[in-house]
């Protein structure tokens, strides 16, 4: 299962605990555009077995994104969530490009699609064009930590059509939950938006916040 350049999707990454996704995901209406991603924090606290969890709760048809912020180990990490139920896996754009070309393969040879986060990087094309093939997807960052210490860090929309403009690939946008942020990551043609905050814990409004969100995905 792979991503079609001709849909928008909307990506909630699950970050809090296997308990709090299970709750979250048993909220969440069927819907096509939806993405499951298993956060970070969750791997790092769940290991592996994160992944094959959201994998029995969602079912055989829903796209899951493993973010392992792969820094080394391309190959390795890429086997890791294929064999624990991913479909996508997300590597940083920091990482060697060696790194990053392994990394491709890998997802390429397994049928799952990379994704490059480019968190911290100033000019994401100029690591785009070292790679021997394209990501289907590059993940436009803002951190977690760079929005709370730094207001004047804005969300990098204007790299979307640089980078869709050289490269036939989808643009992922991180780091704005808000209603407003994922109507203009929308506007500005991403293809993905990513968001967690409205999905850290689970509520009696957990459902409806999720409809609310799809809306904005046309």
């Amino acid at each position: 299962m792979q991503l079609s350049r001709r849909t928008h999707y909307l990506q909630i990454a699950l970050n809090s605990t296997l308990d709090e996704a299970r709750a979250i995901i048993a909220q969440i209406p069927e819907h096509p555009r939806i993405i499951f991603e298993a956060g970070t924090p969750l791997i790092k606290q769940h290991g592996m077995d994160a992944i094959g969890v959201i994998r029995t709760l969602v079912g055989p048809n829903h796209y899951i994104v493993a973010d392992l912020k792969t820094m080394d180990r391309g190959e390795t990490e890429v086997d890791m969530a294929a064999r624990a139920g991913a479909n996508g896996v997300i590597a940083l754009g920091s990482a060697p490009i060696e790194t990053l070309n392994a990394f491709i393969a890998a997802c390429d040879a397994r049928g799952l699609d990379a994704m490059i986060d480019m968190m911290n990087i100033e000019f994401p094309i100029q690591i785009i064009a070292q790679l021997k093939k394209r990501p289907r997807v590059v993940v436009l960052h803002r951190g977690v930590d760079e929005e709370a210490f730094n207001k004047e860090k804005a969300i990098p929309y204007s790299q979307i059509q640089r980078l869709k403009g050289a490269y036939d690939m989808m643009i992922a946008i991180a780091g704005g939950d808000s209603l407003r942020e994922v109507q203009r990551s929308f506007f500005n043609n991403a293809d993905i938006v990513i968001v967690w905050k409205s999905f850290y814990t689970s509520s009696a409004e957990t459902g409806a916040l999720a409809q609310e969100f799809l809306r904005q995905v046309k």
